[in-house]
């Protein structure tokens, strides 16, 4: 069944020639189903890029979903038009007051990760988003930094800056495949994955978190945090085929020190077409939480945190 999204948004047309199942919320309304409703927290600078992403990720579960894109109110995007952050985005503070609720929420990252936390301009007001989610979220995702920080807050678990650059394509281990978060997946699995942190096993361990996909190369993949209802993810499940290209190529353009990523041009040549050996199981990843929300979220959705 579709996503539902407006007409004029870019990724309408995009992820329709795509083949995902988009639909209009005028014709949407005319369906006698409750859709899921999920947010998009987008902290990421190329907003349009990521909508297409991960509406592309949750738009192929058959079930409607209602998906609303969110901003930090404060935060001006520097890379996205003004007129397409205020025709498609709402800020947070206007969602808070709105005392409306979802299903779930998906939190981005954000290329901020050599900040601490507390010096991120938008940390105090990403702080209330989090506890916000305590009564007004049934399960919330959160993506690389946007997990990080989640983890941060509810656990105060570090992140520890890396000497070089994890960049490429890593093989995890499926250490719980009982997991339905996992129902379908290998037992290892291929992962993009572009970060100069990490957050260490150990720790997130240690507070009582579970380990769903680890890597003996690039540490915690998935992890899952029952006491806050939500899933961490360090890596990047929703990349383009072509996303850790372009960001060799901008770096090498830019004459920044940057190393071929690992394991994702064939025979490792950057002249060749890289290969996507990932989109299975992002699809797998993302309509298996999309399932176990439906699963269980309260039919009347105001009933959630009650």
């Amino acid at each position: 069944m579709p996503i539902t999204l407006p007409q004029s948004l870019p990724a309408f047309d995009i992820l329709s020639k795509e083949g995902v199942m988009v639909i209009s919320p005028g014709r949407a309304a005319t369906q006698d189903i409750r859709p899921i409703r999920i947010g998009l927290l987008n902290l990421m600078p190329k907003k349009i890029q990521t909508e297409n992403q991960f509406g592309r990720l949750i738009g192929a579960t058959p079930l409607q979903i209602d998906f609303q894109l969110i901003r930090m109110s404060e935060h001006q995007a520097k890379n996205t038009a003004a007129d397409h952050m205020e025709q498609f985005y709402r800020p947070f503070t206007e969602v808070e007051a709105s005392g409306e609720k979802f299903d779930g929420l998906i939190i981005t990252g954000a290329p901020i990760e050599h900040l601490p936390f507390e010096d991120v301009t938008y940390w105090d007001e990403l702080q209330r988003v989090f506890e916000w989610t305590r009564t007004h979220v049934f399960s919330t995702f959160g993506v690389c930094w946007g997990g990080m920080a989640m983890a941060y807050h509810f656990h105060g678990i570090a992140k520890h800056i890396l000497t070089e650059k994890q960049f490429g394509c890593f093989r995890h281990r499926n250490c719980q495949p009982a997991s339905p978060y996992l129902r379908g997946f290998s037992d290892d699995c291929l992962v993009p994955v572009s970060r100069w942190t990490e957050m260490r096993r150990s720790e997130m361990e240690a507070a009582g978190l579970t380990m769903l996909l680890d890597s003996d190369t690039t540490g915690p993949c998935l992890v899952q945090d029952v006491a806050a209802r939500a899933l961490y993810v360090f890596n990047h499940f929703e990349y383009d085929s072509t996303t850790l290209k372009d960001e060799y190529d901008r770096d090498v353009l830019a004459g920044k020190p940057v190393t071929v990523p690992e394991n994702y041009y064939p025979d490792d040549d950057p002249n060749q077409a890289p290969l996507n050996r990932w989109r299975s199981h992002a699809h797998l990843l993302y309509g298996n939480w999309i399932n176990e929300i439906y699963q269980g979220t309260p039919y009347d959705i105001m009933s959630i945190g009650k």
